[in-house]
């Protein structure tokens, strides 16, 4: 009784793990810090041993580098692998580097065969044959496969574990061969039917089997309207098929038709959030930085669009120069003229972020890019007018000059032109040309309405107050 009194009390202390918040608590971290740092194995044992994969990943990502070594070395076998997978690519690299081969293989044959997949396709080709070499043959082969197709396909999510029947069997027969058969995916959520060539012919989901008589034909409760991806697909395609038909799992073909693997709806919320996460950061021009990165490997990722985002600086500052007798002469359009380009910024930024994820997502298409074309620009000029009135307003009563108040608001709708027209038709160019609009279109576009916004507005009052 005093035994079980005292792991009672053990626990009682145990913080909780994640806070109101969802975040990890700070007195869980602090007592997994010291753990760390005291080098106490059974107290980080007793805080982690329970630890769902997510939050252990989080735990890692959130200690410091010395700590997270000590981290891993503490735990030893007792680290669970699936935690790799849940960290960002940068990290998950460094951690893969520093770990023994040996080791890796170990941790790596209790995977499924897409998140071993997801460790290995980032190590030197020279270490990762040494941790294949070291793997059973047949999951060996399983996973050679799958890191023979392209990079960030649906061959490299899939896993290669799957069930499949011929449509001549029965419903008993499969159950029973379900109950029998020790090596079969830990979660499932239909079972495929194949051809003797391992062709698809449909699938049977697990409620419509459970719901059938034993000795049922499973051709007779098939589904043959297929929805399957191909394992050269991007994995971006392969998400919006699954958003489409409202998935939770898809059979994989190869370029023979063959079944080769299945995506399930787990792996596909991880490439929408992977995705989603990847145009942010492109947008903001930081590519694919991670929170965890060095201050270096930052530095390294902003410094070249820092550097274009000079240049057009340059460029906008240039068309300010071409003006200086004119502002001189007149200091209202110094304090006036940011606005003009600021306001044309904004709203171009609006269309391109519109436009952007459009044809990220492929909503925008050659069937409806007029319109779509049509009515950003409409919704940039009404804008132009709107706000137009209003700085004018402002300018007439700020400076005593109502043609100043005209001067800006023709200068404002004039740029909001050019700000939707720009932001709709450069990410629509940049594509056409193969280039990446989520990384480049926020440069050209701000450059455009910088130097229409200065041109037009210090053009405008030069011209209209005979200023030279």
């Amino acid at each position: 009784m005093q035994a079980e009194f005292q792991d009672h009390d053990d626990n009682s202390h145990k913080p909780e793990v994640r806070d109101e918040r969802g975040m990890i608590s700070a007195e869980f971290y602090r007592q997994v810090e010291e753990a760390v740092e005291a080098r106490d194995v059974d107290a980080l044992l007793n805080l982690t041993q329970d630890l769902h994969e997510a939050d252990l990943g989080d735990i890692i990502e959130a200690l410091n580098p010395k700590d997270r070594a000590d981290f891993l070395e503490l735990l030893a076998d007792d680290f669970d692998f699936v935690a790799l997978v849940e960290l960002g690519d940068s990290l998950r690299a460094k951690i893969v580097e520093a770990l023994p081969n040996a080791r890796l293989a170990e941790g790596i044959s209790e995977l499924d065969s897409d998140d071993a997949v997801l460790i290995l396709e980032d190590m030197e080709e020279e270490d990762r044959n040494e941790v294949l070499a070291a793997l059973p043959a047949l999951e060996r082969m399983h996973i050679n496969r799958s890191l023979d197709y392209p990079e960030d396909s649906a061959g490299r999510l899939m896993q290669t574990s799957f069930i499949a029947v011929a449509p001549f069997w029965t419903v008993g027969q499969t159950i029973d061969y379900m109950r029998e058969t020790p090596d079969l995916p830990d979660v499932f959520h239909q079972i495929f039917v194949i051809d003797p060539g391992f062709r698809l012919l449909g699938d049977v989901s697990l409620n419509t089997l459970l719901r059938s008589q034993r000795s049922t034909k499973i051709s007779s409760i098939l589904h043959e309207e297929r929805h399957f991806v191909e394992a050269t697909q991007d994995q971006e395609d392969v998400s919006r098929v699954f958003e489409r038909y409202d998935l939770l799992s898809a059979a994989v073909l190869d370029e023979g038709d063959r079944l080769v693997g299945v995506i399930t709806i787990d792996d596909i919320v991880d490439v929408i959030h992977e995705e989603a996460d990847e145009d942010i950061k492109r947008l903001g021009g930081v590519g694919a930085e991670e929170i965890t990165d060095t201050v270096f490997d930052t530095v390294k990722s902003r410094f070249t669009w820092l550097s274009v985002n000079l240049l057009t600086a340059i460029i906008a500052s240039w068309v300010i120069a071409f003006f200086d007798t004119t502002i001189q002469q007149m200091v209202a359009l110094a304090v006036l003229m940011p606005i003009v380009a600021s306001m044309g910024g904004n709203a171009a930024t609006q269309t391109m972020t519109v436009a952007v994820r459009a044809l990220a997502t492929q909503e925008l298409d050659s069937f409806n890019v007029l319109r779509v074309v049509t009515r950003e620009v409409t919704v940039a000029v009404l804008n132009g007018f709107a706000f137009a009135v209003i700085l004018g307003l402002i300018a007439t009563f700020w400076f005593d000059s109502y043609q100043l108040g005209l001067v800006i608001g023709t200068a404002l709708v004039v740029n909001l032109f050019f700000a939707g027209v720009s932001g709709i038709l450069i990410p629509i160019g940049l594509t056409k040309v193969g280039a990446d609009p989520a990384i480049a279109s926020g440069v050209f576009i701000t450059t455009v309405t910088d130097v229409v916004g200065f041109f037009a507005f210090l053009g405008l009052a030069g011209w209209w107050f005979g200023l030279s």
